[in-house]
């Protein structure tokens, strides 16, 4: 797969039965449809729903960010926001085909969902460890 910022190929990593699909050189990370819905569960989180689900439908926020095509479909993705201070903007095919995070983007969304109150204690260690598996990797690759 081709990544939607720097088009360059990206790697494949598996974590739990979901792959991931991450750019080496902007560390993006790409979720097929339902991935990021089985991320949020296997981390613990109750209601395993993408924590962004149902304001698809809200206006696109104001950005200066440019709009990233999805590398499947190849059509302009819509933003969505998830949080605030610091509000992050994350890219959705309009189709339904993923999510794509733009380096730092998926682990600042797990800490806030580690923050919110239903959540246990243990889940920023969870957060830590799954991206201490899934990248630790990549580091090396992304030095050659």
């Amino acid at each position: 797969m081709i990544c939607p910022v720097c088009n360059e190929d990206m790697i494949v990593v598996e974590y739990k039965g979901i792959e991931l699909d991450y750019c080496t050189r902007c560390q993006g990370v790409w979720f097929d449809s339902g991935e990021l819905r089985l991320l949020v569960r296997s981390l613990g989180f109750e209601s395993g729903a993408p924590p962004f689900e149902g304001i698809s439908s809200q206006p696109e926020p104001k950005h200066g960010e440019k709009h990233r095509r999805c590398p499947i479909c190849r059509k302009k993705m819509r933003k969505l926001t998830f949080g605030n201070q610091p509000e992050i903007i994350i890219d959705a095919c309009q189709r339904g085909d993923g999510l794509w995070f733009d380096g730092g983007e998926l682990a600042q969304m797990l800490q806030k969902l580690a923050q919110q109150p239903q959540t246990e204690v243990s889940t920023q260690q969870q957060i830590a460890n799954f991206l201490r598996e899934v990248f630790q990797g990549t580091q090396s690759t992304s030095q050659k």
